[in-house]
């Protein structure tokens, strides 16, 4: 295939790679199969998370205390890459293990991180976080669920909207307000187990694309939680938070690059095959400036994105740095996307083929992990 890049990539090692090969594998033999099903069942059947589980695909920063691999951010980037390649839909490994397991790995207690680290780990404890509201989505500032504290617990009521993983998650950080008079000063971070009295899953929400992905309402009615289960500090919250979102958003990045490369190279080999008006379509001018145009900003992405990951292997990434990396590299993936399914033609409607499926799976890169506006805000704050 047509590759974009003209020069080796030179920010992973020899172990990245080799881990590379293990995803690949996992991906072709486990997932690529059972992509029909999951979209019919709208998530990701349980065998499959514990199936990566053994594989060591899951929270590979983790310390080997907890049973994790004890790597270094470059292992979880080869495996949103490698699922951003592949084209598979639904995956929540990301948002497990690189997103949700860091709050508990950073803020937990040595209690907290032996009760649920290592079920994160194996892929029986799988992970989600409630954030969005109907009425707060980018604006964290806005939520309404409270936390009050009654005694030994915290007692928590409110509900959360477009949750990732709501329908097979074990255990939740909820963002609650406990001191709701304070504003965003007010904010925390609470475990809640999905068994607990209280909790309840709303329906599976019906979205553009990802259909396998189990994004779900989440509803707390007077749910019971230890004190014990406050993760962090109380009122700290919102802190807490901003420092994570840094690495949510970058992997978003990752996976955008990823995505438009493999969409790149899937699109140079069906114009080459695809005959019309008695040549190929690769062999017409407006196919090749659109490529070559497509090729060059993909590259650019590609280069940002390589140099902010060095940056983040050395825990240097800043948040207005990983805020220009998702705006750039999901921007550019959406206009490349739109301009590569011009090109199939009527084909490129229809969802065998996986420009389709990347076209409507990545739309919402630009709206989740932060809207490319509020990107944008972040950024200028800096200007």
């Amino acid at each position: 295939m047509e590759s974009i890049l003209t020069y080796p990539r030179q920010v992973f090692r020899d172990d990245h790679e080799l881990l590379r090969q293990t995803v690949r594998r996992f991906l072709d033999r486990e997932c690529r199969p059972r992509q029909a099903e999951w979209d019919r069942e709208g998530r990701v059947d349980r065998e499959t998370w514990l199936k990566a589980g053994r594989e060591g695909l899951l929270c590979p920063t983790l310390d080997s205390a907890w049973g994790g691999g004890g790597g270094d951010f470059g292992h979880a980037a080869v495996i949103v890459e490698e699922i951003g390649r592949s084209g598979i839909s639904g995956l929540g490994f990301g948002l497990h293990s690189d997103v949700v397991a860091p709050y508990i790995a950073r803020l937990g207690t040595e209690a907290q991180k032996a009760r649920w680290l290592p079920g994160c780990v194996s892929g029986e404890t799988i992970l989600a976080i409630a954030m969005s509201e109907p009425g707060a989505g980018s604006d964290l500032r806005a939520i309404r669920t409270t936390a009050r504290r009654e005694g030994d617990d915290y007692v928590i009521d409110g509900s959360k909207t477009f949750i990732s993983n709501g329908l097979n998650c074990d255990l939740v950080v909820v963002v609650a307000k406990t001191a709701p008079d304070l504003g965003g000063k007010g904010v925390s971070l609470l475990l809640v187990e999905a068994d607990r009295p209280g909790f309840r899953r709303g329906r599976k929400l019906d979205k553009m694309g990802q259909e396998a992905a189990d994004t779900a309402e989440l509803f707390f009615e007077g749910v019971r939680v230890p004190a014990g289960n406050l993760l962090g500090e109380e009122n700290k919250g919102l802190g807490y938070l901003m420092q994570e979102l840094a690495q949510e958003r970058f992997v978003i990045a990752l996976g955008a690059a990823a995505k438009l490369e493999a969409m790149y190279e899937e699109t140079v080999r069906y114009t080459r095959e695809r005959i019309v008006f008695g040549k190929p379509l690769l062999d017409m001018q407006n196919t090749r400036f659109a490529l070559a145009g497509i090729r060059t900003r993909a590259t650019a992405v590609r280069m940002m994105v390589d140099q902010y990951l060095a940056e983040h292997l050395r825990r240097r990434l800043t948040l207005d740095e990983a805020a220009m990396a998702k705006l750039f590299a999901t921007e550019e993936l959406g206009r490349a996307l739109d301009e590569m399914l011009q090109l199939y033609g009527g084909y490129g409607y229809m969802m065998d083929y996986p420009i389709c499926r990347a076209f409507v799976d990545s739309r919402v890169m630009r709206i989740y992990g932060g809207t490319s506006e509020v990107m944008k805000e972040l950024i200028a704050r800096n200007l």
